[in-house]
Protein backbone atom coordinates (compact mmCIF):
# COMPACT_ATOMS: atom_id res chain seq x y z
CA UNK A 1 0.00 0.00 0.00
CA UNK A 2 1.22 3.58 -0.93
CA UNK A 3 -0.12 7.15 -1.38
CA UNK A 4 -0.03 9.84 -3.11
CA UNK A 5 -0.27 13.77 -2.53
CA UNK A 6 -0.10 17.30 -3.43
CA UNK A 7 3.48 18.03 -2.90
CA UNK A 8 4.54 21.52 -0.63
CA UNK A 9 1.17 20.77 1.56
CA UNK A 10 3.28 21.19 4.64
CA UNK A 11 1.81 19.55 8.36
CA UNK A 12 3.93 20.43 11.97
CA UNK A 13 3.62 17.61 14.05
CA UNK A 14 4.43 17.46 17.96
CA UNK A 15 6.73 14.20 17.10
CA UNK A 16 5.37 13.30 21.22
CA UNK A 17 2.03 13.93 20.73
CA UNK A 18 1.00 12.86 17.33
CA UNK A 19 -0.42 16.30 16.90
CA UNK A 20 -0.68 18.86 14.37
CA UNK A 21 0.54 22.15 15.50
CA UNK A 22 -1.27 24.53 13.70
CA UNK A 23 -3.31 24.00 10.42
CA UNK A 24 -1.91 22.78 7.90
CA UNK A 25 -0.36 24.63 4.83
CA UNK A 26 -1.72 24.21 1.73
CA UNK A 27 0.63 23.26 -1.68
CA UNK A 28 -0.24 26.15 -3.51
CA UNK A 29 -0.24 28.70 -0.21
CA UNK A 30 2.59 31.25 -0.15
CA UNK A 31 4.61 32.45 2.26
CA UNK A 32 6.10 35.61 1.34
CA UNK A 33 7.67 36.54 4.83
CA UNK A 34 9.76 33.71 4.86
CA UNK A 35 11.30 33.72 1.27
CA UNK A 36 14.17 36.24 2.16
CA UNK A 37 15.15 34.27 5.00
CA UNK A 38 15.55 31.02 2.63
CA UNK A 39 17.12 33.12 -0.41
CA UNK A 40 19.85 33.94 1.64
CA UNK A 41 20.97 30.59 2.46
CA UNK A 42 20.27 28.55 -0.65
CA UNK A 43 21.57 28.26 -3.96
CA UNK A 44 20.48 30.91 -6.42
CA UNK A 45 17.49 29.99 -8.17
CA UNK A 46 17.00 27.20 -6.34
CA UNK A 47 13.75 25.32 -6.09
CA UNK A 48 12.86 26.07 -2.29
CA UNK A 49 13.50 29.69 -3.42
CA UNK A 50 9.82 29.82 -3.93
CA UNK A 51 7.10 31.27 -1.22
CA UNK A 52 4.80 27.87 -1.71
CA UNK A 53 7.99 25.68 -1.05
CA UNK A 54 7.59 23.51 1.67
CA UNK A 55 10.96 25.37 3.14
CA UNK A 56 9.04 28.59 3.27
CA UNK A 57 6.25 27.27 4.92
CA UNK A 58 8.99 25.31 7.74
CA UNK A 59 11.07 29.30 8.01
CA UNK A 60 7.25 30.88 8.35
CA UNK A 61 5.72 28.52 11.03
CA UNK A 62 9.34 28.51 12.78
CA UNK A 63 10.21 31.91 13.22
CA UNK A 64 5.98 32.85 14.46
CA UNK A 65 5.74 30.16 17.04
CA UNK A 66 6.93 30.56 20.23
CA UNK A 67 6.16 26.74 21.34
CA UNK A 68 8.87 24.29 22.41
CA UNK A 69 10.31 22.91 19.42
CA UNK A 70 12.32 20.23 20.68
CA UNK A 71 9.79 17.30 19.06
CA UNK A 72 8.51 19.50 16.14
CA UNK A 73 8.80 16.97 13.06
CA UNK A 74 7.85 18.10 9.70
CA UNK A 75 5.52 16.12 7.57
CA UNK A 76 3.88 16.21 3.82
CA UNK A 77 0.34 15.07 3.43
CA UNK A 78 1.32 11.26 1.85
CA UNK A 79 3.96 10.79 5.01
CA UNK A 80 0.98 12.10 7.51
CA UNK A 81 -1.30 9.23 5.90
CA UNK A 82 1.04 6.57 5.68
CA UNK A 83 2.16 6.92 9.05
CA UNK A 84 -1.55 6.66 10.27
CA UNK A 85 -1.28 3.46 8.32
CA UNK A 86 2.20 2.28 9.75
CA UNK A 87 3.00 4.29 12.90
CA UNK A 88 6.66 5.09 12.41
CA UNK A 89 6.72 9.09 12.48
CA UNK A 90 9.00 11.32 10.67
CA UNK A 91 9.21 8.90 7.47
CA UNK A 92 9.05 10.65 3.52
CA UNK A 93 10.28 10.00 0.37
CA UNK A 94 12.25 12.09 -2.08
CA UNK A 95 10.10 13.08 -4.18
CA UNK A 96 7.46 14.93 -1.51
CA UNK A 97 10.87 16.09 -0.15
CA UNK A 98 12.32 17.73 -2.50
CA UNK A 99 10.52 21.26 -2.05
CA UNK A 100 12.17 21.19 2.02
CA UNK A 101 15.02 21.00 -0.13
CA UNK A 102 16.59 17.63 0.15
CA UNK A 103 18.72 16.61 -3.17
CA UNK A 104 17.74 13.24 -4.40
CA UNK A 105 21.07 13.23 -6.74
CA UNK A 106 23.19 13.14 -3.13
CA UNK A 107 20.73 11.16 -1.38
CA UNK A 108 21.12 13.35 1.36
CA UNK A 109 20.17 17.15 3.03
CA UNK A 110 23.19 19.73 1.54
CA UNK A 111 24.88 21.26 4.16
CA UNK A 112 23.36 24.84 3.88
CA UNK A 113 20.15 22.73 5.18
CA UNK A 114 21.73 20.80 8.12
CA UNK A 115 23.59 23.57 9.80
CA UNK A 116 19.61 25.46 10.32
CA UNK A 117 17.85 25.42 13.66
CA UNK A 118 15.01 23.68 12.18
CA UNK A 119 16.82 20.90 10.46
CA UNK A 120 15.91 18.93 14.03
CA UNK A 121 12.43 19.15 11.94
CA UNK A 122 13.33 17.41 8.82
CA UNK A 123 12.37 13.85 8.66
CA UNK A 124 14.33 10.78 7.61
CA UNK A 125 13.94 10.88 3.56
CA UNK A 126 13.92 7.05 1.46
CA UNK A 127 13.36 6.02 -2.06
CA UNK A 128 9.66 6.11 -2.94
CA UNK A 129 7.77 3.11 -2.89
CA UNK A 130 10.14 1.27 -0.33
CA UNK A 131 8.39 -0.87 2.34
CA UNK A 132 8.94 1.07 5.74
CA UNK A 133 6.52 -1.64 7.70
CA UNK A 134 3.44 -3.41 7.98
CA UNK A 135 0.00 -2.23 8.35
CA UNK A 136 -1.12 -1.07 12.03
CA UNK A 137 -2.76 -4.40 13.28
CA UNK A 138 -6.06 -2.74 14.71
CA UNK A 139 -6.01 -1.00 11.29
CA UNK A 140 -5.57 -4.31 9.10
CA UNK A 141 -8.09 -6.12 11.77
CA UNK A 142 -10.47 -2.99 11.72
CA UNK A 143 -10.73 -2.99 7.62
CA UNK A 144 -10.46 -6.59 6.97
CA UNK A 145 -6.80 -6.52 5.27
CA UNK A 146 -3.94 -9.03 5.38
CA UNK A 147 -1.79 -8.93 8.43
CA UNK A 148 1.15 -9.35 6.00
CA UNK A 149 -0.25 -6.00 4.19
CA UNK A 150 3.28 -3.56 3.65
CA UNK A 151 3.19 0.14 3.58
CA UNK A 152 5.36 1.42 1.50
CA UNK A 153 6.63 5.63 1.22
CA UNK A 154 4.55 7.31 -1.20
CA UNK A 155 5.28 10.08 -3.59
CA UNK A 156 3.63 13.36 -5.39
CA UNK A 157 -0.02 13.25 -7.07
CA UNK A 158 1.46 14.39 -10.11
CA UNK A 159 4.41 11.93 -10.23
CA UNK A 160 1.98 8.91 -9.47
CA UNK A 161 -0.12 10.14 -12.34
CA UNK A 162 3.15 9.64 -14.61
CA UNK A 163 3.37 6.13 -13.29
CA UNK A 164 -0.24 5.42 -14.20
CA UNK A 165 0.77 6.63 -17.41
CA UNK A 166 3.06 4.41 -17.77
CA UNK A 167 5.39 6.76 -20.01
CA UNK A 168 8.64 5.01 -19.69
CA UNK A 169 11.03 6.56 -22.55
CA UNK A 170 12.57 9.87 -22.56
CA UNK A 171 10.74 12.37 -24.54
CA UNK A 172 7.26 11.54 -22.75
CA UNK A 173 5.25 13.49 -20.75
CA UNK A 174 2.55 13.74 -18.65
CA UNK A 175 -0.11 16.63 -18.14
CA UNK A 176 -2.37 16.59 -15.36
CA UNK A 177 -5.35 18.37 -15.79
CA UNK A 178 -7.03 18.46 -12.23
CA UNK A 179 -8.15 21.29 -10.39
CA UNK A 180 -4.43 23.09 -11.40
CA UNK A 181 -2.20 21.66 -14.44
CA UNK A 182 0.87 19.59 -13.14
CA UNK A 183 3.65 18.81 -15.99
CA UNK A 184 6.03 15.83 -16.17
CA UNK A 185 8.25 15.59 -18.46
CA UNK A 186 10.71 12.24 -19.02
CA UNK A 187 14.35 13.65 -19.49
CA UNK A 188 17.67 12.84 -19.45
CA UNK A 189 18.62 16.14 -17.88
CA UNK A 190 18.14 17.46 -14.56
CA UNK A 191 16.69 20.79 -14.32
CA UNK A 192 16.10 23.25 -11.91
CA UNK A 193 14.89 27.18 -12.00
CA UNK A 194 12.83 28.82 -9.06
CA UNK A 195 12.54 31.76 -11.30
CA UNK A 196 10.16 29.60 -14.05
CA UNK A 197 9.10 27.26 -11.32
CA UNK A 198 10.96 24.64 -12.55
CA UNK A 199 12.15 21.70 -10.77
CA UNK A 200 13.17 17.88 -11.62
CA UNK A 201 12.05 14.95 -9.62
CA UNK A 202 14.11 11.43 -9.90
CA UNK A 203 12.85 8.66 -11.45
CA UNK A 204 15.22 5.41 -11.08
CA UNK A 205 18.05 6.98 -13.55
CA UNK A 206 15.94 9.53 -14.72
CA UNK A 207 14.63 12.98 -14.17
CA UNK A 208 10.75 14.08 -14.51
CA UNK A 209 11.15 17.93 -15.20
CA UNK A 210 8.16 20.15 -14.57
CA UNK A 211 6.46 22.50 -12.45
CA UNK A 212 2.74 23.27 -12.05
CA UNK A 213 0.37 26.12 -12.90
CA UNK A 214 -2.36 27.79 -11.03
CA UNK A 215 -4.73 27.41 -14.26
CA UNK A 216 -6.92 24.63 -14.34
CA UNK A 217 -10.30 22.63 -13.35
CA UNK A 218 -10.89 24.88 -10.48
CA UNK A 219 -11.22 28.12 -12.74
CA UNK A 220 -13.38 26.21 -15.22
CA UNK A 221 -15.98 24.75 -12.21
CA UNK A 222 -15.81 28.67 -10.73
CA UNK A 223 -17.45 29.80 -14.03
CA UNK A 224 -19.49 26.67 -15.03
CA UNK A 225 -21.37 23.40 -14.24
CA UNK A 226 -19.71 20.03 -14.79
CA UNK A 227 -23.05 19.33 -17.10
CA UNK A 228 -22.29 23.20 -18.75
CA UNK A 229 -18.65 22.03 -19.65
CA UNK A 230 -20.07 19.09 -21.64
CA UNK A 231 -22.82 20.58 -23.19
CA UNK A 232 -20.72 23.60 -24.35
CA UNK A 233 -17.85 21.64 -25.23
CA UNK A 234 -19.54 19.54 -27.82
CA UNK A 235 -20.21 22.98 -29.88
CA UNK A 236 -16.68 23.51 -30.10
CA UNK A 237 -14.46 23.37 -32.76
CA UNK A 238 -11.46 21.96 -31.84
CA UNK A 239 -9.32 22.71 -35.04
CA UNK A 240 -10.40 26.66 -34.99
CA UNK A 241 -7.84 29.10 -33.10
CA UNK A 242 -9.87 31.04 -30.89
CA UNK A 243 -8.77 34.63 -30.80
CA UNK A 244 -9.20 35.24 -26.90
CA UNK A 245 -6.43 35.40 -24.97
CA UNK A 246 -7.38 34.76 -20.96
CA UNK A 247 -5.13 33.93 -18.00
CA UNK A 248 -7.59 31.36 -16.19
CA UNK A 249 -6.66 31.81 -12.61
CA UNK A 250 -8.82 31.61 -9.48
CA UNK A 251 -6.91 33.98 -7.34
CA UNK A 252 -3.74 36.45 -7.79
CA UNK A 253 -1.06 34.22 -8.11
CA UNK A 254 0.96 32.25 -10.55
CA UNK A 255 3.65 29.17 -9.97
CA UNK A 256 4.91 28.31 -13.39
CA UNK A 257 5.95 28.33 -16.18
CA UNK A 258 5.69 31.81 -14.65
CA UNK A 259 6.34 32.31 -11.03
CA UNK A 260 5.02 35.62 -9.85
CA UNK A 261 2.77 35.68 -6.81
CA UNK A 262 0.96 38.83 -7.71
CA UNK A 263 0.04 37.53 -11.02
CA UNK A 264 -3.95 38.78 -11.55
CA UNK A 265 -6.41 36.33 -13.51
CA UNK A 266 -7.06 37.34 -16.49
CA UNK A 267 -10.83 36.67 -17.61
CA UNK A 268 -12.22 39.28 -19.51
CA UNK A 269 -13.77 40.41 -21.94
CA UNK A 270 -16.29 37.63 -22.38
CA UNK A 271 -17.91 37.21 -24.99
CA UNK A 272 -21.96 36.75 -25.68
CA UNK A 273 -21.96 33.20 -26.63
CA UNK A 274 -20.43 30.83 -23.54
CA UNK A 275 -19.22 28.27 -26.23
CA UNK A 276 -17.15 30.70 -27.40
CA UNK A 277 -16.01 31.92 -24.11
CA UNK A 278 -15.18 28.20 -22.77
CA UNK A 279 -13.14 28.02 -26.14
CA UNK A 280 -11.30 30.99 -25.66
CA UNK A 281 -10.60 29.82 -21.50
CA UNK A 282 -9.84 25.89 -22.80
CA UNK A 283 -7.63 27.31 -25.49
CA UNK A 284 -5.46 29.82 -23.20
CA UNK A 285 -4.98 26.70 -20.59
CA UNK A 286 -3.52 25.04 -23.80
CA UNK A 287 -1.16 27.34 -24.44
CA UNK A 288 0.19 27.89 -20.80
CA UNK A 289 0.56 24.73 -21.51
CA UNK A 290 2.35 25.06 -24.42
CA UNK A 291 4.84 27.79 -23.02
CA UNK A 292 5.70 25.32 -20.71
CA UNK A 293 6.71 22.24 -22.40
CA UNK A 294 9.02 25.29 -24.55
CA UNK A 295 10.64 26.68 -21.53
CA UNK A 296 11.22 23.49 -20.36
CA UNK A 297 13.36 22.81 -23.52
CA UNK A 298 14.89 26.23 -23.76
CA UNK A 299 16.63 25.54 -19.89
CA UNK A 300 18.03 21.76 -21.51
CA UNK A 301 15.58 19.24 -20.86
CA UNK A 302 15.29 16.60 -23.59
CA UNK A 303 12.09 18.11 -26.19
CA UNK A 304 8.65 16.50 -25.84
CA UNK A 305 7.94 14.05 -28.16
CA UNK A 306 4.76 13.33 -26.96
CA UNK A 307 1.92 13.62 -24.24
CA UNK A 308 -0.37 11.95 -21.56
CA UNK A 309 -3.16 13.47 -20.19
CA UNK A 310 -4.12 12.50 -16.49
CA UNK A 311 -7.38 14.17 -14.25
CA UNK A 312 -10.54 14.71 -14.73
CA UNK A 313 -9.49 17.30 -17.78
CA UNK A 314 -8.64 13.93 -19.61
CA UNK A 315 -12.27 13.18 -20.43
CA UNK A 316 -12.80 16.20 -22.59
CA UNK A 317 -12.14 14.94 -26.00
CA UNK A 318 -12.57 18.24 -27.59
CA UNK A 319 -9.73 20.18 -25.13
CA UNK A 320 -6.98 17.18 -26.58
CA UNK A 321 -7.67 17.99 -29.49
CA UNK A 322 -7.17 21.96 -29.02
CA UNK A 323 -3.83 20.87 -26.88
CA UNK A 324 -2.59 18.53 -29.69
CA UNK A 325 -3.29 21.47 -32.63
CA UNK A 326 -1.13 23.75 -29.85
CA UNK A 327 1.44 22.03 -28.66
CA UNK A 328 2.30 19.98 -31.90
CA UNK A 329 2.64 16.94 -30.77
CA UNK A 330 0.35 13.66 -30.33
CA UNK A 331 -2.16 14.19 -27.26
CA UNK A 332 -4.01 11.34 -25.73
CA UNK A 333 -6.02 10.31 -22.75
CA UNK A 334 -3.71 8.01 -20.71
CA UNK A 335 -5.25 4.75 -20.20
CA UNK A 336 -4.82 4.46 -16.33
CA UNK A 337 -5.46 8.64 -15.58
CA UNK A 338 -6.09 8.25 -11.42
CA UNK A 339 -2.94 9.04 -9.69
CA UNK A 340 -3.82 6.28 -6.87
CA UNK A 341 -3.04 4.05 -9.93
CA UNK A 342 0.01 4.96 -9.83
CA UNK A 343 0.91 5.02 -6.10
CA UNK A 344 -0.49 1.26 -6.24
CA UNK A 345 1.85 0.61 -9.24
CA UNK A 346 4.84 2.49 -6.51
CA UNK A 347 3.47 -0.22 -4.13
CA UNK A 348 3.72 -3.18 -6.23
CA UNK A 349 7.25 -1.99 -7.04
CA UNK A 350 8.10 -2.05 -3.37
CA UNK A 351 7.15 -5.13 -2.59
CA UNK A 352 7.97 -7.17 -5.68
CA UNK A 353 10.29 -5.29 -7.68
CA UNK A 354 8.22 -4.46 -10.92
CA UNK A 355 5.97 -1.80 -12.26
Amino acid sequence: MSVDGTSATTMIIDSKSGDTLGRPFLYNESCPDALPVVKSIAPENHTVCSGSSTLCKLVSWWNSNDTNKGSVVLMHQADWLLWLLHGKLGISDYNNALKVGYDPELESYPSWLQSQPYSNALPSVIAPGKPIGHLKEDIAQKHGFSNDCMVCTGTTDSIAAFLAARATQTGKAVTSLGSTLAIKLLSTRRIEDARYGVYSHRLDDKWLVGGASNTGGAVLRQIFTDEQLEKLSEQIDPSEASPLDYYPLQTAGERFPVADPNMMPRLLPRPGSDVQYLHGILESIARIEGKAYSLLKDLGATPVEEVFTAGGGSKNEKWIKIRERVLGVPVSRAIQTEAAYGAALLALKGVEGKI
